[in-house]
């Protein structure tokens, strides 16, 4: 997505600040840059390009001394005490053997993946989640996800790395395969898309093949869906990426989790107060089928923020009403922590933003929306995915501090190496050659 103008202004004031600020701290500008202070200056910057642009529904709050106070800047972008990162979407690249295209920083394997999600950010545990896919063409097979968990398990990291078990109920075999998916690779979820199936026609959730799953996955006892709604893969794909099917099947199967992934955010739709029309695409979809089911907040439904939140933190105005909708509609116990790392590299950079973002009292006062207090961002950050997964964040984190991957992260942390990359083509050549590229 091409950036704003206050977007290119944010980083031109934020290259100078890391440049006069790093001279003042006496370090080399990587230095200052890979530091919580380097993240603060940046943040300062934003906030300062969007102000000028007239961005005010949202901000990152901070000192302004945190961009020249390195104690500061922790505590205003590091870590809370006890914080617990779940991150419920993550990805893996398989590289297959053979020619890889010409693009820079092409993910290589699990090492990159764990490089860039334990040892470069804060994210204590993460599901491994899927793509659409034929089952015969996966980009990314339930074996490659398994052998990518058992490489952190014999890092004792065994509370770190959950699966997804992919599923389209509309190709056959894949409503059958579920039994195996739980069965043989103990999977803690199921992830579907709604815009894909055969030939390109997608389905709903509320159609007899969407039944069909939610029935098979009470009755496998996996009672978590997490459907890609939002982010349409083209104009064909529109209809089915919106949220009209969700309450629905809310209403119909109560015991079963709907984990509504990018909560219906698309990305040409400008995130505003919400409609109650029921005119407007994007996040309102959403709400909109929860209030017109008789959804209530705090119900089986929750909305999930990867791509979501990496997208509206470059535009504070649409994060706060995003953000504002989502906990006032689904529920301050129902929006989840989601990165969609590793596409867009290490997480760390969208954590450290989340740490200080904050809905504007104005837009609060006016819409009903909630100031994000340590507790809620507690909350979103992996608390309340945690209940959903059945895990305890008390007994995750007493065992996470002393493993392997814990003892790695603290050697590591001495002298950090992190790429600041995003993973894909950077030109259209490289497009084209990642297009010709046979997977």
């Amino acid at each position: 997505m091409p950036l704003s103008s206050a977007n290119r202004a944010a980083n031109c004031l934020a290259h100078e600040y890391a440049s006069a600020f790093s001279r003042k701290l006496s370090l080399t500008r990587r230095s200052f840059l890979v530091s919580a202070c380097g993240a603060a200056s940046t943040l300062l910057a934003f906030n300062a390009a969007n102000a000028a642009a007239g961005k005010t529904g949202g901000f990152f709050e901070l000192s302004g001394e945190s961009a020249r106070d390195l104690q500061l800047a922790r505590v205003q972008v590091g870590p809370a005490k006890d914080e617990f990162i779940f991150d419920v979407q993550g990805h893996f690249v398989d590289t297959p053997r053979g020619p890889k295209p010409a693009t820079s920083g092409n993910p290589k394997g699990p090492e990159v993946f764990i490089k860039d999600v334990f040892m470069d950010s804060d994210t204590d545990v993460m599901v491994l989640s899927f793509v659409p896919s034929a089952r015969d063409a996966e980009p990314v097979t339930i074996q490659a996800a398994d052998a990518v968990r058992r490489i952190v398990e014999k890092l004792e990291g065994t509370h770190r790395l959950l699966l997804h078990g992919r599923v389209n109920p509309n190709q056959p075999g894949d409503l059958e395969g579920m039994d195996e998916l739980k069965e043989k690779w103990g999977v803690s979820a199921w992830k579907t898309y709604t815009q894909y199936g055969p030939g390109g026609k997608g389905y709903f959730l509320s159609d007899d093949v969407g039944m069909r799953l939610s029935e098979k996955a009470r009755a496998l006892g996996v009672k978590n869906i997490c459907v890609h709604k939002g982010l349409p893969f083209g104009r064909r794909s529109y209809e089915h990426s919106q949220c009209s099917d969700i309450g629905v099947v809310a209403k119909r199967f109560p015991d079963v989790n709907f984990l509504i992934y990018h909560s219906g955010f698309v990305t040409t739709v400008r995130e505003q107060a919400y409609d109650d029309s029921g005119k407007r695409d994007g996040i309102d979809t959403l709400i909109t089928s929860l209030i017109r089911n008789g959804i209530q907040p705090g119900s089986n439904v929750y909305a999930e923020l990867g791509s979501t939140w990496r997208f509206l933190m470059r535009d504070p105005a649409q994060a706060a009403h995003a953000l504002g909708k989502l906990i006032k509609y689904v529920g301050p116990d129902n929006v989840l922590w989601g990165t969609d790392s590793i596409w867009y590299g290490s997480p760390q950079d969208q954590i450290q933003a989340f740490r200080a973002f904050q809905i504007s009292p104005a837009l609060r006062d006016k819409h009903g929306y909630p100031e994000i207090t340590r507790e809620l961002r507690a909350k979103i950050f992996g608390l309340s995915a945690a209940k959903v997964y059945g895990l305890s964040p008390a007994e995750v984190k007493k065992y996470t501090r002393r493993d392997a991957i814990s003892r790695e992260r603290t050697a590591y942390l001495e002298k950090p190496e992190p790429h600041f990359s995003t993973y894909g083509p950077k030109t259209r050549r490289q497009f084209l050659h990642l297009l010709r590229w046979n997977v």
